[in-house]
Formats: structure tokens, C-alpha cells, sequence
């Protein structure tokens, strides 16, 4: 790794993590725990609307499902194309000044959704706004991970990586496990008043929605500052057209394909869990909710409809913990091996929940049983994807030499962000067991890549 000569007080001189002597291990953790603290307010940021869009009928709008699909997707598709710009930025700016700006920036649409959520009377246009500027928190990834491995050795960057992403990622189980506690009291009354919630077959309740978005400014402002105060940067000398090289390299491609495999479902279906949820076992099936009059609902007797705020954290929450748990397995047993565990187990965990993407309203029984396998299905998918995250980042240091990895970290990380965009698009298309298939196909595809080419015996590029 090529160094420029910018030095300085935030600029460290002479920086080589392989060479144990000089490698100074206290810089190396310092950033990783900080820079793992902003990445989860980001990740945070980045599914807000997740955990805010399944309940904005109930809290007084009227969008359609469609509607609602494109809000809950729009964050991804931002994520995706930021991720392209924030992949160059590392060594640009340096790790200080990119983590710092990047957390502050977060503080603007956190705000706005708070604001906006305590009356129904946005206009769609500007909550699609609001939904495309949480795509920022998503697309640091390609910049902080990329800026974080500057720091590691190669025999470490398979744990310091996962630990840094998978705890990230829990800040997606994090948004989506609080919600529910956060909207269900006042904190400050200057924060806003209360709304009326309306649940189909549950009466309505009072609840505080803008805590789901306002109780998170402090920490990202905290962050902001900490990240200012005690990050350093590893001047890495590589403008733009340098960076853009990885793009000759054939691998480059073959490891965007796995992440959008690992990656690109994980963050798929953690934006859409609660609405499918809603859509095929709640509210939203209108097999399910009769309607009985304006003031009434009549409900399958015997069903009890799943609230999918209780739920949707646990899918964020198994991955992210699957890609901490096995990144010390890929540093010991390599990457490969785990990319492949990761597709086949993908490719038989989707064919499983497909049966459960088709409820069977003919009873309450039928359906309990539909639901059931539904989720246990999503959360089987989780594991497998949470594996394969943890795996493809190991296999990235080793494939490619210390500037390209960065920026090929970069990279498939921004494409598999498209990851909430392509699944709510899918879903709104097609029929979730239509898109479930292709999803088994993709991952076929991805599993006879990842034997070929890195986890056959005498593969080109073991890892």
C-alpha cells in the first residue's frame, strides 16, 4: 500500500500493519470500536423508515401498498448509488474527516422523519425525500469499511471487518427492536405531541411516533464529535482513476454477484420483512380483515394478527449476529468455504418458506400454521445471508491487494445496497413466490461461481 505525504496531526506517517514492530494496535482498535459506533447510528439511520412505513396508514395516512413498497424501497436505491460515491471517498479525505461529516449528516433526516410522522399530512413526495436521505446511513458502508481495513493486517481483516459490519448491521434489529418501546410514551414534551393509532382488530392507541426518530439525534451528534476528536487517517495515495482499476480485474464482478447473493438479501428483506409480513398474515390481506362496517373489522375467528413491529428485528438481528459470530471461523477455515455454506444453505431455506408465502385462509388454524413457517423461513434466510457476509469479506482481502480490496469492498457493497430497492420493486411486480424463485435461481448461480472459482480444489483463487 502506497502512501502519500500528507502528514500532520490527523495523518499517520510510515503506517504497515503487516509489520508487527511498527503497527500500533491501539490506533487500529480505537478506530474500529469508533468508527463500528457511527456505522450502527448508521445502519439506523438507513432503516428508520423501515420500522416507520408498515404504520403510516395507521397513524392517519391512506397510501396504497404500492405506495408504501417504493417508500420502504427508496433507501436502498439511495444507498446503492451513494455507496458508488462514498466508496472513492476514504482516500480522499481520510478517515477523520469522512467518518465525522457522514454522522453529522445523518442528524437530517432522522429530524425530518420525526417531524413529519406526528401528523398525516405530508405529501408523499417529500416523505419519498426523507426516505432517500436515510439512504446516506447505508451508504457510508462503502467508506467506512474500505477506510477501517486500512488499519488491519490480512490475517486479521476477516474479524475486524465482520466485527465492524456485523455490529453495524445490528443497528437495523436496534431501530426495529426500540420502536416499539420508544413510540409508547412521551419524553419531552417540546418533542411533539401524541397520535391515535389505529391497528385492524386491536382499538386504538396512544402513541408518540416521533421518539422512533428524535431519540437517536443525541448519540449521532455524540458520534459526530468523538469521530472528529480522536480518529486519525492513513494517508493511502489513490485519486479516482486509480481507484476505478479494480474494475479490469474479472474478481471484481464474481465477488459483487456473492455479495448481492449475501448482502443484497439481508438488507432486501430487513426493509421489506414488515410490510410482506403485513401484506400476507396482517392487516394488509384483505382475506384476512373483512370489512364490516366503517367502525368495525371482522377477523378469521380464532386468528390473532401478527403486529409486525414485534417481529421484524429478529430477521436484522440473527444475520448481523451469524456475520460477528463466523468471521473468526473465516480467518481460521477461509472465506470460500462459508460463501458456498452461505448459497447452498440460502437456496434450500428459500425453497422451504416458499410454502408459507401463500397464506391458507380457510381457518385460523391453517393460517397460524402458514405464518409459522413463513417466519421461521425469513429467519433461516437471515442465518445463511448473515454467513455470507461475514465470508465474502474475508475472501476480498485475500483476493485482491490492499488498495484494490478497499475499493472493491467499496464497490460490491454498493451494489448489494440496491439490495431494499430490487426487493421492494420485486415484490411490488411480481408475487412474493415468483420472486422467492428467482431468488433460488440467483443463488444457484452464485453457488457454482464460488466452486469454480474460489472454493474447488486448485481453484484460481482460494481464499
Amino acid at each position: 500500500m502506497s502512501t502519500s505525504t500528507r502528514t500532520g496531526g490527523e495523518w499517520l506517517e510510515a503506517w504497515d500493519p503487516e509489520n508487527e514492530e511498527t503497527w500500533d494496535r491501539a490506533i487500529a482498535w480505537r478506530t474500529l470500536w469508533i468508527t463500528t459506533f457511527t456505522l450502527t447510528l448508521a445502519f439506523i439511520t438507513w432503516f428508520l423508515p423501515s420500522a416507520i412505513v408498515p404504520k403510516l396508514n395507521a397513524l392517519g395516512y391512506s397510501f396504497s401498498q404500492t405506495q408504501l413498497y417504493w417508500m420502504a424501497a427508496m433507501p436502498g436505491l439511495a444507498a446503492g448509488l451513494l455507496r458508488i460515491v462514498w466508496m472513492v471517498l476514504p482516500p480522499l479525505l481520510g478517515t477523520r474527516k469522512m467518518v465525522a461529516a457522514t454522522t453529522l449528516l445523518l442528524f437530517f433526516p432522522v429530524l425530518g422523519w420525526g417531524v413529519r410522522v406526528q401528523e398525516p399530512t405530508a405529501p408523499y413526495w417529500e416523505l419519498m425525500v426523507l426516505a432517500f436521505l436515510a439512504g446516506i446511513g447505508g451508504g457510508a458502508f462503502s467508506g467506512f469499511m474500505p477506510s477501517t481495513s486500512y488499519f488491519f493486517p490480512r490475517r486479521m481483516q476477516g474479524t475486524a471487518l465482520g466485527l465492524q459490519a456485523g455490529l453495524g448491521n445490528f443497528g437495523v434489529s436496534v431501530v426495529q427492536l426500540l420502536t416499539p418501546w420508544l413510540i409508547g410514551f412521551g419524553m419531552i414534551g417540546f418533542l411533539g405531541s401524541s397520535q391515535m393509532m389505529q391497528v385492524a382488530g386491536a382499538q386504538s392507541r396512544e402513541v408518540w411516533y416521533q421518539n422512533a426518530a428524535f431519540f437517536w439525534i443525541p448519540f449521532i451528534i455524540a458520534g459526530a464529535a468523538v469521530a472528529w476528536m480522536f480518529l486519525k487517517s492513513v494517508p493511502v495515495k489513490a485519486n479516482i482513476r486509480q481507484q476505478f482499476d479494480i474494475f479490469r480485474n474479472q474478481d471484481t464482478w464474481w465477488m459483487t454477484l456473492l455479495y448481492i447473493m449475501t448482502f443484497g438479501t439481508f438488507s432486501g428483506l430487513s426493509a421489506q420483512f414488515g410490510l410482506l409480513m403485513n401484506n400476507l398474515y396482517g392487516a394488509g390481506n384483505s382475506e384476512i380483515v373483512r370489512g364490516a362496517g366503517e367502525s368495525a373489522q371482522m377477523l378469521i375467528d380464532g386468528y390473532a394478527l401478527p403486529d409486525p413491529v414485534k417481529y421484524v428485528f429478529l430477521g436484522p438481528l440473527v444475520g448481523a449476529g451469524a456475520r460477528v459470530l463466523f468471521s473468526p471461523l473465516t480467518d481460521r477455515m477461509g472465506g470460500a468455504v462459508w460463501t458456498l455454506i452461505s448459497g447452498l444453505g440460502l437456496i434450500a431455506t428459500i425453497a422451504w418458506t416458499i410454502p408459507g408465502l401463500t397464506p391458507d385462509t380457510s381457518s385460523a388454524e391453517a393460517l397460524q400454521s402458514g405464518f409459522d413457517r413463513f417466519l421461521w423461513g425469513m429467519l433461516l434466510i437471515f442465518l445463511f445471508a448473515g454467513i455470507g457476509n461475514a465470508s465474502t469479506f474475508k475472501q476480498m482481502p485475500m483476493i485482491f491487494e490492499r488498495r484494490q480490496a478497499g475499493g472493491v469492498i467499496g464497490w460490491t457493497a454498493a451494489i448489494a445496497a440496491f439490495g431494499p430497492f430490487f426487493f421492494g420493486v420485486g415484490l411490488t411486480l411480481m408475487s412474493p413466490t415468483t420472486f422467492y424463485i428467482i431468488g433460488i435461481a440467483f443463488a444457484v448461480m452464485c453457488v457454482g461461481i464460488t466452486w469454480w472459482r474460489y472454493a474447488r480444489p486448485g481453484a484460481p483463487k482460494p481464499g
